[in-house]
C-alpha cells in the first residue's frame, strides 16, 4: 500500500468551503495513471491535479475528474499554485506549467492570489435552435431569445470548449434545471466540454456577470466555480463586441451561489487571456493508495 499527502483545497475565494474544491496531490511522482485515476475518483470532486517533474517547465500537472483525464482545469491550477505559494515551495512571481495543452504561465501576487494565463483562444459561432436549447436547459425559450439577437451562442475555448449560452436575467439563470443526458448530447453534437449559461444580471454590483456550468459528460453535473469556462467567456465576449467592444480592464464573474459555494473568478482580456482568484485549504491530510500492480482495485 502507498501514501501520498493529499489536499482539498478550495479555489476562486477566501474561505474554505466556498468557491471550487479541487483535489491537489503535490507530489504525484511516481504514481501511474490509474492510480490518479482512483485518487480522483475518491475524492469525487470535480478536478484532482497531481504535479509532477517537468523538463520545459518548473513543473508538470495532470487533471482528472472521477471519470477521466481532461487536459485543462482553472481552478485546479489556482488551488494547486496557492498551496504550493502558502507551503513555501514556491515565491511570489511568474512560474511555468507543463499541460497537455502546452506550456502555461502562471503568476502568483504578493498576496497569494494566482493568475493564470491561458492558451489563445478561439470563438466559433454555433446555430443552436432556442427551443431546443430551453428545453436543455430548463429555461423559458424568452430568456435566450432576446439577448441572443445580439450575442449568439457560440463554441468558445482557451485550452477547453464550452458552449456559451447568454441568458437574459439572474432569476433563469439561477432556476434553471438542466436535463443532464441532453446537455450531454448538445455538448458532444458540438465538442464541447461542457455548456456555461450566464447572464449579465449579477448578485455583486462589482461583478460583471453571473454564470452556471453543466459538464455531466466530463463526469461533472454542475460545476461551482470554473476557471476554463470565465476565460472561455471572457474571449467570448471580446468577439461579440460585448461592452460596445470596450471590455473593462479586469472583469469579475460569480458562479456557484445556486449550488452554495460561491465563488469570483478575475478575468483579464488583452493580448492573452489570464483568469484568477484566491485560493483557501480545507483539507490537508495522507491518502493510502492500492499499489501499482493492484490493478483489479484501482480501476474497480
Amino acid at each position: 500500500m502507498d501514501s501520498v499527502r493529499a489536499l482539498q483545497v478550495d479555489a476562486f475565494t477566501d474561505e474554505p468551503l466556498s468557491g471550487n474544491a479541487a483535489g491537489v496531490v503535490p507530489d504525484g511522482d511516481g504514481l501511474t495513471e490509474a492510480q490518479m485515476q482512483a485518487i480522483a475518483r475518491e475524492f469525487s470532486l470535480s478536478e484532482t491535479a497531481f504535479l509532477l517533474p517537468s523538463g520545459p517547465a518548473d513543473r508538470k500537472v495532470r487533471y482528472f475528474t472521477p471519470s477521466q483525464e481532461v487536459d485543462l482545469c482553472g481552478h485546479a491550477t489556482i488551488a494547486a499554485h496557492a498551496h504550493l505559494h502558502e507551503d513555501g515551495v514556491i515565491e511570489a512571481g511568474t512560474h511555468t506549467l507543463e499541460t497537455n495543452v502546452g506550456v502555461l504561465d502562471i503568476e502568483v501576487a504578493e498576496d497569494g492570489a494566482v493568475w493564470m494565463t491561458q492558451d489563445d483562444p478561439t470563438v466559433r459561432p454555433v446555430d443552436v435552435d432556442y427551443e431546443r436549447l430551453a428545453t436543455v436547459l430548463g429555461v423559458p425559450v424568452g430568456s435566450l431569445q432576446d439577448v441572443g439577437a445580439d450575442m449568439p451562442s457560440a463554441v468558445a475555448s482557451t485550452g477547453l470548449p464550452f458552449l456559451v449560452v447568454p441568458v437574459n436575467f439572474l432569476e433563469h439563470v439561477g432556476n434553471a434545471d438542466p436535463d443532464m443526458a441532453a446537455v450531454e448530447e448538445l455538448c458532444e453534437e458540438y465538442d464541447a466540454t461542457g455548456l456555461y449559461a450566464f447572464t449579465f444580471d449579477t448578485l455583486e454590483g462589482d461583478a460583471t456577470l453571473h454564470a452556471r456550468m453543466f459538464a455531466p459528460g466530463a463526469g461533472v453535473s454542475e460545476d461551482p466555480v470554473t476557471g476554463t469556462a470565465s476565460g472561455a467567456a471572457g474571449a467570448y465576449l471580446r468577439e461579440v463586441s460585448a461592452f460596445d467592444g470596450e471590455l473593462p480592464d479586469e472583469m469579475v464573474f460569480e458562479q456557484g451561489h445556486f449550488v452554495d459555494r460561491p465563488g469570483r473568478v478575475r478575468v483579464r482580456v488583452g493580448e492573452t487571456v489570464r483568469v484568477g482568484g484566491d485560493a483557501a485549504t480545507a483539507i490537508d491530510g495522507t491518502l493510502s493508495v492500492p499499489a501499482a500492480d493492484d490493478d483489479d482495485i484501482l480501476e474497480a
